[in-house]
């Protein structure tokens, strides 16, 4: 176990004692020396945690510490590499750039062990077939969907046919060959899906959809288990 990780550990127990602990029994519970705890707990009062420790009585943290960045397991490390590489290789340009600048940031902060696990990292993604090229600026659509916006649409379904839509949008879904906007279709009165590479315009409006995006898609994802329920029967 690395130091990183070991205080890491060390944060978790504290959190799991409401009250006071001695620094005999968190000794015991990380298995270290208790020179090695004193050390653990000055580094982690060092770095921001408020730990308070009384002599017969013992430690306890402070509530609202927020674990900086470098506390990231080497799993969680992996996780976070995989999935911005992922999101560079599959996403719109914007979000790829985010992805590898979110990484750059994250590396920047880390210790030298874990920045290693970052930069050698042996899980790689496959870069797969390329989306469809979108028309409209996908960044348009996910801030619509943050600000809980309708939105205006032209939108030409496979047969070429065009229709406009005023849509809810709450959701976007990402395949391996197509992205796809979920929303609510005041024209149909149901949920649609649309997707992104056949919307040839799209129009952020000033109202926003009456119904919250949590409750959409709560209701979607009810409605689609229903229909997935219906479908084995």
């Amino acid at each position: 176990m690395s130091r990183s990780e070991r205080l890491l550990d060390l944060l978790n127990v504290l959190r799991r004692h409401r009250r006071p602990v001695t620094g005999q029994v968190l000794a015991e519970e990380m298995g270290v020396s208790l020179r090695t705890l004193y050390r653990d707990i000055a580094s982690l009062q060092a770095q921001g945690a408020t730990i308070e420790g009384e002599a017969g009585v013992g430690y306890v943290l402070k509530p609202g510490f927020m674990l900086p960045p470098l506390m990231f397991t080497p799993e969680e490390i992996e996780a976070l590499v995989l999935g911005s590489r992922w999101v560079a290789d599959r996403a719109d340009p914007r979000m790829r750039d985010a992805a590898l600048a979110a990484l750059g940031r994250i590396s920047a902060v880390l210790p030298p062990d874990l920045r290693d696990e970052m930069d050698t990292s042996a899980l790689l993604v496959v870069p797969g077939e390329p989306f469809p090229a979108d028309r409209v600026d996908p960044a348009l659509i996910r801030k619509a969907i943050r600000t809980e916006r309708r939105l205006k649409l032209c939108y030409r379904d496979e047969a070429g046919s065009a229709s406009e839509r005023v849509v809810w949008p709450f959701a976007l879904a990402f395949f391996d060959r197509v992205r796809l906007l979920i929303a609510w279709c005041e024209l149909r009165g149901d949920f649609r899906s649309f997707r992104t590479d056949r919307i040839v315009e799209a129009e952020v409006m000033e109202a926003r959809y009456p119904t919250r995006r949590q409750a959409l898609m709560k209701t979607w994802r009810e409605a689609h288990e229903r229909s997935r329920s219906g479908d084995g029967c």
